[in-house]
């Protein structure tokens, strides 16, 4: 089993090979490598060891999101 985490597509790097995302104020780059479709400024992306591995909708990710905020507001861990 993995976790990945919804990212935030602020910028791109290298030749658009890498992405910088940022999940709850934090800043990551992510690799692009394994992902099948492109992908835009401000687009969502699950997230995993450093590599994108799925593209996913805004709505989506901010229910995501929102509940891991729960997660860490209720330390429910």
């Amino acid at each position: 089993m993995c976790i990945s985490f919804p990212g935030r597509i602020i910028a791109f790097k290298e030749d658009d090979c890498l992405a910088v995302i940022e999940i709850g104020g934090t800043k990551r780059e992510v690799s692009l490598d394994l992902l099948d479709e492109a992908v835009s400024l401000d687009d969502y992306l699950l997230c995993h060891a450093g590599f994108a591995i799925h593209k996913i909708d805004t709505e989506e990710a901010q229910k995501s999101l929102a509940l891991l905020q729960e997660i860490i507001d209720n330390e429910i861990y």
